[in-house]
């Protein structure tokens, strides 16, 4: 704005030239009501200057100018009604014995609705006589927004008829405000502007909807915009209504000697409910029956004394509400379809879990038996090599060791399996009895280990491998190849 100012001033010597002078004035200004405004005004002089023998500040009304403040380098100061209060100079040294006048700006404080008008800044000077300049100050009042229900209370009508439940009021505002409504209610609005001797607008704004029980304790909310200003205020809505009433407790299950059962009158109502009254239209109430405002009980076992139909009614200050049951009384108990149907998906789940159990119990033994059986079938160890007999792999005794396989017992891939088995049976490492393994198949013969007879010899035969038990167990097969050490291979492993 400063800036603004300057490039003003500069622009304005240079169109009036070296001979002339001009007041500097912003063509409008604005405030609120009861704040504080700045009117400015300056004198550009001449060069040489000119003598500026008064200011005179005025005000233009109806097309006349009034007076407003007037600063005059030999009387000084003066500021006239009904401004005197609240109108002064800005700049001091205007108020000063030796007064400099080039900067006129006035004050407005406590602005009133009054104050909007059109001023007049005007200079006076010798010889050049009067120059002037004027600014246009508009004057705005916030509203002051209120909210309210039509009445305390509203009560809900059988008709459906349109009435107001609530009201929204943005009284003297200027300018006039914009109202609108925000709520889920199926209503309408009904709005209208009041212009006030002073210049201000009243706005108000009507919400018409058909009260009911459905909309009691809903919240409806005005908003008031102003300028760029927004003001919102809300209410809840209070609809009375008369009660709705309905009898829980009868569950269709009431049978000979069940327990504890009774009936409860349940009613929405506003305002609340102030009486209960229970009837039976078959007559009296049964003896067994016991009122206790909205609930009635029925003492002891169920009998065919309680059946019937039972109407309860609820009162309040708008009206009254009415319900009623037919209790019915049977032999035995009876079980809902819903009941049954539990207890079909329970069975199902029962009988999922047995199945899922037993599978898994006949895979885990599936699983042991195969394991046994291979390990039943494996008479070696994992070793690649088998020892023939005390080799250092057998079990410490008495028994002779052997001699180790010859070097000749090894064979080419291409040797003919029969002259292997004729050399296996006739080796000398296994001496006179692999002869006499062929020759008695269930011939035992002691053993001794360590000095102990513990266990009797087996011996089997077939056409492929030779077994000896002697603490521990030999194989010799025509698909094993001997190595150095008196060990044994597979010729599988061994080609590999």
């Amino acid at each position: 704005m400063m800036f603004i100012n300057l490039l003003l001033r500069l622009m304005c010597v240079f169109l009036i030239g070296a001979d002339g002078q001009m007041v500097q004035m912003e063509s409008s200004k604005a405030g609120f009501v009861g704040s504080q405004v700045e009117l400015p005004c300056q004198f550009v002089n001449s060069n040489p200057p000119v003598k500026i023998s008064q200011v005179t500040w005025q005000k233009l009304v109806n097309g006349t100018k009034q007076n407003v403040a007037i600063a005059n380098p030999a009387l000084g100061v003066s500021v006239l009604n009904p401004f005197r209060e609240r109108v002064r100079f800005k700049n001091p040294a205007v108020r000063q014995r030796t007064p400099s006048l080039e900067d006129t700006t006035i004050v407005f404080n406590r602005l009133k609705l009054t104050d909007e008008s059109t001023y007049i800044c005007e200079y006076t000077t010798f010889p050049a006589g009067n120059r002037e300049n004027m600014v246009n100050l508009t004057v705005f009042a916030r509203p002051m927004i209120q909210m309210s229900l039509s009445t305390p209370s509203i009560v809900a009508g059988s008709k459906d008829l349109k009435m107001t439940v609530a009201t929204c009021v943005s009284a003297n505002g200027k300018p006039a405000s914009v109202i609108t409504w925000e709520t889920d209610l199926d209503g309408e609005s009904n709005t209208q502007e009041i212009s006030n001797p002073d210049g201000t607008v009243t706005v108000r704004s009507d919400y018409l909807v058909v009260p009911s029980r459905e909309i009691h304790q809903q919240l409806l909310t005005c908003i008031s915009t102003y300028n760029d200003e927004q003001y919102t205020d809300s209410v809840t809505l209070n609809i009375q209504y008369e009660p709705e009433v309905i009898i829980e407790g009868f569950d269709g299950n009431w049978y000979l000697n069940r327990e504890n059962v009774q009936l409860t009158c349940l009613a929405d109502a506003n305002p609340t409910i102030s009486l209960y009254q229970w009837r039976y239209l078959n007559g009296t109430l049964p003896s067994s029956a016991e009122l206790r405002d909205d609930v009635l009980i029925f003492k002891g076992p169920v009998t065919y004394d309680i059946a019937g139909t039972y109407v309860c009614d609820a009162t309040n200050s708008i009206g009254s509400g009415s319900a009623s049951v037919e209790v019915i009384v049977t032999e035995f108990p009876s079980y809902p379809h819903e009941v049954f149907q539990d207890q079909q998906q329970a069975g199902v789940v029962i009988g999922g879990a047995v199945v899922c159990g037993t599978v898994l119990l006949a895979a885990v033994t599936l699983l042991v038996v195969f394991l046994y059986r291979r390990r039943c079938m494996f008479k070696g160890d994992y070793s690649t090599k088998k020892q023939i007999l005390g080799n250092g792999y057998s079990k410490a005794g008495n028994v002779p060791s052997h001699p180790s396989l010859p070097h000749s017992l090894t064979f080419s891939d291409d040797s003919d399996e029969e002259k292997k088995l004729e050399l296996y049976r006739g080796s000398s490492i296994l001496g006179g009895s692999v002869q006499e393994f062929h020759t008695c198949h269930d011939s035992r013969i002691k053993a001794y280990r360590t000095g102990l007879i513990e266990e009797h010899e087996r011996c089997a035969f077939n056409e492929q491998t030779y077994i000896y038990e002697y603490g521990s167990e030999v194989e010799v097969s025509v698909d094993m190849i001997p190595q150095m050490d008196g060990s044994v291979i597979s010729k599988e492993e061994w080609y590999v």
